[in-house]
């Protein structure tokens, strides 16, 4: 039988970290395309490592020898660099998978809206990063551009689990550990659509093998988890003890509250709350995606923090995420 051969452009960090180490769980032989900068990153020995800066002239030269079944690509910056990696494996691989984004779609999307709504203007020949959302659509149509249909396009919406480098359960996870009165965004039975990275990744190689072809929303079902179930796991992972105190959206934006930064994963009901937590994920779900209870996600997220010194990975293009400590006291005396 024969092995699978996998591409990853970039693999280090967080989702190509997932695909990576699902595809050697897999059976799969991976090679891995990335700069090299990320010094405590070490493949198992049977991870073949290509180097290159695809931003930088000839940085793509490591890449014009090899071919490959499946090619996953994450990038989130200008879109050219997208257009010429699928441009040059076109030939050699048989089906690109982009990494995407629900941010994709116009603002705002109705509750229910699956890969069929509108999406904002992008090009595949942008060389800067202005706008994330405009940035992952060019990156879409770089990849089609190339592909045609054998492009995968993973339109994943909040992505959690081990190696998030992003802040948003790590700081809910920190703050819960510290124990006490903790403020939490009511009402706990808020509806939140997610997808760990291990899922996503799992997803992204099994359905490129089936010939999957064209745009997913990857995340989970609308009202498969809750805000509320999303936190007291987080109080089970770390055994702290702390005691949620929910408080009304309307209290939390008077004093200046800001949804999904100083809340990580917070959305008031409304429009934002409907684009990022009531999308129409059936297609994906049809195409065997699979996301494994919230509590085991955030239980080896917890895990993993702890194995790394409670430190995680802040990504240099992403803001630090939480609440203020001062605004958290103010909210809990009233």
């Amino acid at each position: 039988m024969q092995t699978n051969r996998l591409l990853v452009l970039g693999g280090s960090e967080f989702v190509g970290r997932a695909v990576v180490d699902e595809a050697l769980a897999s059976g799969w032989d991976v090679t891995v395309f990335n700069r090299g900068t990320r010094r405590d990153v070490a493949y198992a020995d049977e991870v073949a490592v290509l180097r290159g800066d695809r931003q930088q002239p000839g940085g793509l030269d490591a890449l014009r020898l090899g071919e490959w079944d499946v090619v996953v690509d994450t990038w989130s910056w200008g879109p050219s660099a997208v257009r010429d990696a699928a441009t040059l494996l076109a030939d050699r691989a048989a089906r690109y998978v982009y990494v995407s984004s629900r941010s994709v779609y116009e603002f705002p999307t109705p509750a229910g809206a699956a890969e069929d709504a509108a999406v904002v203007d992008g090009s595949a020949h942008d060389d800067g990063f202005a706008d994330y959302a405009r940035a992952k659509r060019g990156g879409e149509l770089a990849a089609v551009a190339a592909f045609g249909d054998r492009a995968v396009l993973a339109r994943a919406g909040l992505i959690l689990g081990p190696n998030e480098n992003i802040g948003r359960l790590p700081w809910w996870l920190t703050r819960i550990a510290a124990g006490g009165r903790v403020v939490a965004p009511g009402p706990a039975d808020a509806p939140i659509q997610y997808v760990d990275a291990r899922d996503l990744a799992a997803w992204v190689l099994a359905a490129a093998s089936i010939g999957a072809s064209g745009p997913f929303n990857v995340v989970s079902e609308p009202g498969r988890t809750t805000m509320g179930e999303l936190l007291a796991a987080c109080i089970a992972a770390t055994g702290s003890g702390a005691t949620l105190e929910w408080i009304d959206p309307a209290v939390l934006l008077a004093a200046g509250v800001e949804p999904w930064t100083d809340l990580p994963v917070w959305l008031p009901a409304g429009e934002s709350s409907d684009t990022m937590h009531r999308g129409d994920v059936s297609r994906a779900i049809d195409a065997g995606l699979r996301i494994r209870p919230v509590s085991e996600t955030v239980g080896d997220t917890w895990a993993w923090l702890q194995s790394i010194g409670g430190v995680a990975p802040q990504r240099a293009d992403r803001p630090a995420l939480g609440l203020d400590p001062a605004l958290e006291a103010q909210l809990l005396a009233h």
